[in-house]
């Protein structure tokens, strides 16, 4: 679809245009082809912080990346299979060895236990304890108030690992101002 220098052309062009607080490489596979990402990021001119929202599945493209990293998420949606959490756990790792700001967002589904979610919590703890946890409960909790339930669970996790955030998500009319 692009070129390095394709892309980096348009984001040259929208960091020329305002103000950006940084830029976020996002999806499942963000760091699918890390050599691409890395021959736009050393175009940009000026240089922005630059934050990739991944699953974590491919460790070994942050020796690629670092350079150009501010932050690496890893975003996990529980119940985790063992090899998808510890690929992704390896990635904070990973981060965390090169000094690069990491945070671990757990993306709730309705499926999960509060077991799931502190399993999580104990494995980014175990992987570095600088870490940021950001929990987002699942979409049935999400309709209504939380419930004790998410107090009794951050209880918890706030005693495995001390920086954990319960945030909702924001969906539908609100996030489309």
């Amino acid at each position: 679809m692009y070129t390095a220098d394709a892309l980096a052309r348009e984001l040259n062009r929208a960091l020329s245009r305002t103000v950006f607080h940084s830029i976020c490489v996002t999806g499942r596979d963000a760091l699918g082809n890390p050599e691409f990402l890395a021959a736009a990021f050393r175009q940009l001119s000026p240089a922005c912080d630059i934050m990739v929202d991944t699953d974590g599945q491919r460790p070994e493209s942050l020796a690629v990346m670092q350079p150009f990293l501010k932050l690496v998420q890893v975003t996990v949606e529980p119940p985790a299979t063992a090899t998808v959490l510890e690929r992704g756990m390896e990635t904070i790792r990973t981060a965390a060895r090169t000094n690069c700001m990491h945070a671990v967002v757990i993306a709730g589904t309705d499926e999960a236990s509060d077991a799931d979610y502190l399993q999580i919590v104990e494995q980014t703890h175990d992987a570095s304890n600088a870490a940021a946890i950001v929990i987002h409960p699942g979409p049935g909790a999400e309709r209504g108030a939380l419930d004790k339930r998410w107090s009794v669970l951050m209880e918890h996790a706030s005693a495995r690992h001390r920086d954990v955030r319960l945030l909702p998500r924001l969906n539908g009319p609100s996030t489309m101002r």
